[in-house]
């Protein structure tokens, strides 16, 4: 990755870090009402019966209500559980299941591992971004668990990044090493994209 296109990360990064810490409660609260609806909607029209989604942070789209929900409707939600080599590990949500502090202070599920390869079965892919941008470019957070995850896949199920409305940007910075994604969930639309595949 050049210089140049770190840098442009780095400072988009710290913008959006900064816009998502202002936040009010009840603008938060609405989010997660929206993006529970959102992907109610996607699950349905894709007739996803297993999937992965991510636990949101305090700062992300909340997307816990969602996942509580789709588990309760019989849905088999993989989340994933961060390990030092750089990739995924997924663990099956439940209802009663227990959650604890990750790698990077994210809220991870305590329970059975099933490894990297586990969430190549599933039939939709939920992940967390930055940004977004309209040929499906997203900004992670810099750790590149995603790229690796999606980049390994041999047959990648749709994927959309979920991010707040402001965060579908005209241009994400990327380099040959970021995977598209086919498309955005915000609280208020879903935007499929469909981009060509790396």
């Amino acid at each position: 990755m050049s210089d140049a296109i770190a840098d442009a990360k780095r400072a988009l990064r710290a913008d959006l870090r900064e816009r998502r810490q202002l936040l009010s409660d009840q603008a938060r609260e609405a989010a997660e009402d929206g993006i529970r609806e959102q992907l109610d909607r996607l699950v349905a029209d894709h007739r996803v019966r297993s999937m992965s989604c991510f636990l949101s942070t305090t700062t992300e789209p909340g997307t816990r209500s969602f996942v509580a929900a789709a588990v309760s409707r019989g849905i088999r939600v993989l989340l994933p559980v961060t390990r030092t080599d750089g990739l995924l590990d997924w663990a099956v949500a439940t209802d009663d299941g227990d959650i604890a502090e990750g790698m990077f202070g994210l809220p991870e599920p305590v329970g059975e591992l099933l490894g990297p390869i586990a969430v190549n079965d599933v039939d939709l892919l939920v992940i967390p971004a930055a940004a977004v941008d309209g040929n499906g470019m997203r900004l992670g957070w810099g750790r590149g668990f995603y790229d690796k995850t999606l980049g390994s896949m041999e047959r990648c199920p749709p994927v959309y990044a979920v991010v707040f409305d402001s965060e579908v940007v005209d241009e994400v910075p990327s380099d040959i090493h970021d995977q598209p994604v086919t498309g955005i969930v915000t609280p208020t639309r879903t935007i499929t994209l469909a981009p060509t595949r790396r």
